[in-house]
């Protein structure tokens, strides 16, 4: 079947998402309730949230659990460098002791070849028909994951969903257990608060709302064959709570998130929630056992390396000062008495800039 065909088909299958969803959340399949203890066997379950790695991990013996980590982007200027700082330090701890990161490929949604295809490895993924984002562009993240796990030849049994504003900052191992997924627990993503409105999407008798993991779909690793059953689901969730208007109100930005963690807990995949899977600049102020900063917040501060809330500091680094053009070559570092997260960070970014050919044309 040529692709034209198998897109369309695919189409056919999203006019009629709601149908299928209904279906899909009416199945009789039980799911897991409570959380995983890291106290206890990964069968007997308590009622808090497991914050750190469980001290003994199934490895399977000595056998290396590759995962494969893919990062969705679009073709702006503004994903497009972040995944290139992104890949250049994936390349650098690929191979670092205590490793377990394989293949790496930039799922792109513009629906069209870029000119960075030879620089990262990338699957080029169609957009959403025109209108059906209804300005979220985000919905487009789970349709090209639908598409990559339908079409693309992945080697590994694991997948590590990034994102473009991810840099790794040390080799990171398959740090899933048995049958349950690893992901970082964010506190604004709150089932219990919004309980009512996402029993619209995870009907009461699928389980309590705590299996509804306070996660989104990133940084996530999770069982290759788990993420195929869950991301068509994702993708109807999204559009679902995007077409609902108290979800959509309630959710905002962070809907797609929502809709991850609900596709998960209705496919009874259970995530470790392990607080040291990242670190945020510049609430986080240590790399410590973290492995991945996420720069999403613009750092800044005053000339005596006092943060400024808020405001616009006398120095700054912010992702969104660049959503033209790439940063320069050899940005300033921060101040005297910056914390070592941000200090960190601008040294990478400087690292990855002066390392990458023709940056910033």
């Amino acid at each position: 079947m040529g692709y034209e065909s198998v897109f369309f088909s695919v189409l056919v299958t999203l006019s009629v998402a709601l149908i299928t969803y209904n279906v899909l959340i009416s199945a009789n399949a039980p799911l897991k309730q409570g959380f995983p203890s890291s106290t206890t066997n990964h069968n007997q379950f308590s009622t808090d949230p497991v914050i750190e790695m469980p001290q003994q991990r199934s490895r399977e013996g000595s056998k290396r659990r590759l995962f494969h980590t893919a990062v969705t982007a679009s073709d702006s200027v503004y994903n497009t460098w972040q995944c290139r700082i992104m890949y250049y330090w994936f390349k650098k701890f690929r191979e670092g002791p205590g490793s377990e990161m394989g293949g790496f490929t930039r799922v792109l949604h513009s629906g069209k070849p870029d000119r960075f295809m030879d620089e990262m490895p990338t699957f080029v993924a169609q957009p959403l028909p025109a209108g059906m984002d209804q300005g979220y562009i985000v919905l487009n993240r789970p349709w090209a994951f639908v598409q990559w796990l339908e079409k693309a030849d992945i080697k590994e049994d694991y997948i590590l969903m990034a994102e473009p504003d991810h840099i790794i900052v040390k080799p990171i191992p398959n740090l899933s257990r048995d049958e349950m997924g690893v992901a970082f627990p964010f506190f604004y993503i709150e089932p219990k608060k919004y309980e009512s409105t996402l029993r619209k999407f995870f009907p009461a008798d699928k389980g309590p709302i705590t299996n509804v993991d306070p996660i989104g779909n990133s940084p996530v690793i999770v069982a290759k064959a788990s993420l195929k059953k869950i991301a068509t689901t994702w993708m109807n969730v999204s559009l679902a709570m995007k077409k609902d208007p108290e979800a959509d109100k309630a959710f905002g930005w962070v809907l797609e998130m929502y809709a991850y963690a609900v596709a998960s807990a209705l496919h009874g995949v259970r995530n470790i929630l392990y607080k040291d899977f990242m670190l945020q600049p510049p609430w986080d102020t240590e790399i410590g056992k973290k492995f991945i900063i996420h720069y999403t917040y613009g750092c800044d501060f005053d000339m005596q390396g006092k943060l400024m809330h808020g405001k616009f500091g006398e120095w700054r680094f912010d992702k969104r000062s660049y959503t033209e053009f790439p940063p320069p070559r050899n940005l300033s570092l921060p101040p005297a008495g910056v914390s070592e997260s941000v200090v960190t960070l601008v040294k990478m970014v400087n690292e990855a800039t002066a390392n990458i050919p023709n940056w910033g044309s």
